[in-house]
């Protein structure tokens, strides 16, 4: 089934990173076993490849994807705000993931320099992926400046700890019924990202489960799973948890032995 992200109509659910891979053979495989339509990239990353022939841009560009660029290591309002506009001219479009951080050590987002940034490039014409922790305050007060996407944190990046916080990833979805809302970061394993998806999240933006996996092809594939399944569940209708058993076979008619 079709969902929308900003513009654009797509099948997969699962948007991928293109870092850290022990090549870029290996990147494209995952990418393309992962099924995703949108692909992250780094406008740092492509420069650096840029002087070795721009292997990394022709594997990515092989793929017929849609780039969602990032401002990823941006610590000011001003490097964001550059870097989007680079990402822009060089990329040619005008989705970006804003990334403004504001600590080295978890590289938790500056919720204030993130709204500053986030208006500053909303009046410029560009479709923010804005990513943020899991915050109610600050994830409205980014709706509420033009965002209609979302990509709260499960965990801080890289950390592979999973939803550290799933009350609060719920309380998003349920305050937010209309945002699109991407879960991104911190996601370690396949069954974290169906966790996500049962929730009623749209989207699973992951890089490094799958990049530093043993086997990134494989990984990428069982993520894709995931994902599909997490979504299908949320749109079955899970059940309800309860306190006490309830039988699945019914007691009427229940055979019974003489003694």
């Amino acid at each position: 089934m079709t969902w929308k992200i900003a513009d654009t109509q797509l099948q997969s659910r699962f948007i991928i990173g293109s870092s850290l891979y022990p090549s870029p053979q290996v990147m494209q495989k995952a990418i393309q076993s992962s099924g995703a339509e949108i692909v992250t990239v780094s406008l740092r990353r492509q420069a650096m490849e840029a002087t070795n022939k721009n292997i990394f841009w022709q594997h990515l560009q092989e793929l017929n994807v849609k780039l969602l660029p990032n401002t990823a290591g941006c610590y000011s309002v001003k490097e964001a705000v550059t870097t989007a506009q680079m990402a822009r001219e060089v990329f040619g479009t005008h989705w970006i993931k804003l990334e403004v951080l504001g600590d080295e050590y978890n590289l938790q987002p500056h919720p204030i320099k993130l709204l500053e940034a986030t208006k500053e490039l909303i009046a410029q014409g560009f479709e923010i992926f804005p990513y943020t922790t899991d915050d109610l305050v600050i994830a409205e007060q980014l709706v509420e400046s033009g965002c209609n996407i979302l990509m709260p944190w499960a965990a801080p990046i890289g950390t592979g700890k999973g939803i550290i916080n799933p009350y609060a990833l719920n309380v998003l979805r349920q305050r937010l019924p209309d945002t699109v809302l991407i879960v991104d970061a911190g996601i370690g394993a396949p069954s974290h990202a169906a966790q996500a998806m049962e929730m009623g999240y749209d989207g699973a933006l992951l890089n490094t489960a799958v990049a530093e996996a043993i086997d990134p092809v494989g990984m990428a594939k069982a993520f894709k799973l995931a994902i599909e399944a997490g979504r299908c569940a949320y749109d079955a209708g899970l059940i309800q948890q309860r306190e006490m058993a309830k039988p699945s076979t019914p007691e009427i008619g229940k055979p019974f032995w003489h003694q």
